[in-house]
């Protein structure tokens, strides 16, 4: 792999290699995701057009997003797709009247970047509340439609975990949590906490195929630049020739799952998970500390860009910056393993390679 088509190409046959049940599912069916312009939409998108050019009976598609950050050059590139709809639409206001009929539903409408959920913390807030709650109600009302829903995720976050105590560490689904409910990430952390709560109740009091999802640290392509997490950072000081700055002493662990393994993980929760039931969807290792993982993309940065900067460290002049910053986030995957058959098996050191060459070919992206 050369190049960021050579990258997304292997990814996307990578996913649809994996999920050939999962689709075959949805084929001829109506599938909406909101949030669609974001990070996980990009292989999310991109992962159901690439199936519908080989199958029968393709995937009918449709993105809400309110392009609260920018719409992405490579979806307005797809907006010709005869199976693709794209609909302004901010999930906090109500449905449109012309929503039609989705028998699956992937509610990735929230900003996940602790930056920009900061600066956007209402608007956060009201994404996994409100407009949840509009999805659910739509739901609830399809069950008497000639074509009910079948399937529905809602995106929560490993971060409902908190700073989870050493012995619930790796850590599975039953551990409660450990968070802050008025600190800097509140909004998020506890907004996706109440979501979770919502999900449950209506699988439990309607009847409803509502399923939940956890992510643990996902990386890789779709992820722009200007996001200012993590990997992002890096490779922009590294393709920018500079040094990477690290903004703590890079202690924090984590486990980092490759984009292409957990939009598996994502479309296998949706077709086949049980409702009411939350998954973690990760990796169990390697778990690294972020100054490891800064100096293994230095390492391959040197081979593949002849890179010469080193890893230093600064302060940050955001005095929130690590408040609530986990020290570590590993999880258990095995109820995801063992009831949905899902194996993740891209390394680190292929994920990182994937992810710096498709970050040469994507330096620049709307900052906000």
């Amino acid at each position: 792999m050369k190049t960021a088509k050579d990258v997304i190409d292997a990814d996307l046959s990578y996913i649809c290699q994996h999920l050939q049940s999962e689709f075959a599912q949805l084929a001829g069916k109506n599938l909406l995701i909101t949030g669609g312009a974001g990070f996980l939409g990009y292989y999310l998108v991109q992962s159901i057009l690439h199936w519908n050019q080989s199958a029968g009976q393709p995937i009918r598609l449709t993105v809400y997003d309110n392009y609260i950050r920018g719409i992405p050059d490579w979806l307005t590139q797809l907006k010709e797709n005869p199976n693709l709809t794209l609909v302004k639409h901010d999930v906090t206001h109500p449905l449109p009247d012309s929503i039609g009929d989705f028998q699956y539903i992937i509610h990735a409408a929230s900003i996940a970047s602790p930056i920009y959920y900061r600066k956007y913390p209402i608007e956060t807030m009201d994404a996994n509340v409100s407009g949840l709650r509009y999805l659910l109600e739509y739901c609830r009302q399809q069950q008497s439609s000639p074509a009910p829903v079948e399937g529905f995720l809602f995106y929560s976050t490993s971060e409902i975990y908190g700073d989870p105590t050493p012995e619930n560490i790796p850590t599975p689904e039953t551990y409660r949590g450990n968070v802050s409910c008025t600190g800097p990430r509140a909004c998020y952390d506890e907004s996706k906490r109440y979501g979770e709560t919502l999900c449950v109740n209506f699988a439990q009091q309607y009847d409803l195929p509502i399923k939940t999802a956890r992510p643990f640290n996902n990386y890789g392509p779709g992820l722009k630049i200007t996001d200012r997490r993590v990997l992002p950072d890096f490779a922009r000081d590294v393709l920018a020739g500079k040094d990477i700055v690290m903004l703590s002493d890079g202690a924090p662990t984590r486990t980092f799952c490759y984009i292409a393994d957990a939009i598996v993980g994502y479309y296998k929760v949706l077709v086949r998970g049980r409702p009411g039931e939350a998954y973690n969807i990760g990796v169990e290792q390697p778990e690294i500390s972020v100054l490891e993982l800064a100096q293994q993309v230095v390492e391959m940065s040197r081979s593949l860009f002849d890179y010469t900067g080193q890893v230093v460290r600064q302060a940050s002049s955001d005095r929130d910056y690590l408040v609530d910053n986990p020290n570590r986030r590993c999880p258990v995957i095995e109820k995801a393993r063992s009831e949905l058959d899902y194996q993740p098996s891209i390394s680190l050191e292929s994920g990182l390679k994937r992810t710096l060459l498709w970050y040469q070919d994507n330096q620049q992206a709307e900052d906000k």
